[in-house]
């Protein structure tokens, strides 16, 4: 699907980050090689942050709402509806944002919406937002991206230090007459779905004793059925074979071309894998951060949120910047968006202690 959605713009994002920082080095150091020191170098491995065990998505939502209504970022009457994405919800039933709903005091009219979805959330939610919008009038659609994936034991030596990063963001979107158009894209292909799959934990294969035990992969590692297993160069070539040219496609829907980008908003799984996208979308580094993944860890649907309130806090609020965003991962799913971004009534980065 490709579309354009008029007369809405992203008004506030703040993301909020665990304040438990883990070192790639010091994590590694107890099986540190040549394989290892390699993998820093090349993925961009550093550092990442971890919620504490008891720490769930809807504490880190909580903490986000509370933040917002304690600095008067946000009334509980201009909210229309309330959307969380992510991929570790507090329980199958009941859902994050009706949880929400409930500890605030939400007017009963507001739509609660749970979206679960991994390295698109972001953009799922935008999206989900937008078409709200089209029936909510004179409110705000809040969007929540939360996840807590490192709570996970697992038992690949590598997988921890260098995929996840637990992080929350929420991002304000609102009816603006005066704003510019949203050009946005999405596409799926089912037949990948098994190139990024946690095996255990659904009502296909519930969790037990037995999905615990490590088994083969074939991948050359072991991983118990109730981790995230990846197949890694499949979700690698899958990114540069769809993620370029839908951005083509994109661009040209919106008449723009690649220099007419200010930046370039990608989630980011690994440096290697943005670096190696930037090269085949022939964009300049400068252009497409990349420094959140090495910074924070790879917190899935967060990746943007955060890279936007990290690398431009302060110009967000005072200037405004055309971008093109950019998303893909479980499902197989990529999304992307071309938009004006700025003169945000607040962005920004704060440190919980869950």
């Amino acid at each position: 699907m490709i579309t354009t959605f008029r007369g809405k713009k992203i008004t506030g994002i703040l993301s909020v980050l665990p304040e438990n920082e883990y070192d790639f080095d010091e994590e590694t150091a107890h099986f540190a090689d040549i394989q290892t020191r390699r993998l820093k170098r090349i993925m961009g491995f550093g550092k990442r942050r971890s919620a504490k065990a008891d720490t769930t998505t809807g504490d880190l939502c909580h903490y986000a709402m509370q933040y917002l209504l304690d600095n008067n970022l946000i009334q509980v009457e201009e909210v229309g509806a309330i959307i969380v994405s992510g991929l570790t919800p507090d329980y199958f039933i009941p859902h994050n944002s009706n949880i929400l709903h409930g500890e605030f005091g939400f007017a009963k009219d507001v739509v609660c919406i749970d979206i679960p979805q991994g390295c698109c959330g972001f953009m799922i939610g935008l999206m989900e937002a937008a078409m709200l919008l089209e029936h909510i009038s004179g409110k705000k659609v809040l969007v929540f991206t939360a996840d807590v994936l490192n709570r996970k034991n697992y038992e690949d030596k590598i997988y921890a230090p260098s995929f996840g990063g637990d992080a929350c963001s929420v991002t304000v979107v609102e009816n603006k007459v005066e704003a510019s158009d949203i050009f946005y894209s999405i596409h799926n292909d089912g037949t990948g779905r098994e190139a990024l799959i946690m095996h255990a934990g659904g009502w296909r294969m519930p969790r037990s004793a037995k999905t615990s035990i490590p088994v083969d992969t074939g991948e050359g590692d072991k991983k118990p059925y109730d981790a995230l297993w990846m197949n890694g160069s499949m979700v690698f070539n899958f990114m540069q074979k769809e993620v370029p040219p839908m951005v083509d496609e994109l661009l040209d829907y919106a008449g723009v071309t690649k220099d007419d980008i200010d930046v370039f908003l990608c989630h980011q799984p690994n440096k290697f894998m943005l670096q190696k996208l930037a090269q085949r979308m022939k964009v300049p580094f400068e252009k497409m951060p990349m420094n959140i993944v090495g910074t924070f860890g790879n917190s899935s649907g967060s990746t943007i949120p955060v890279n936007i309130a990290y690398n431009y806090g302060e110009r967000m609020k005072s200037e405004q910047v055309k971008c093109c965003m950019a998303a893909f991962g479980s499902g197989l799913t990529w999304a992307g968006a071309v938009m004006e971004l700025g003169n945000l009534d607040f962005c920004e980065m704060v440190t919980s202690n869950l």
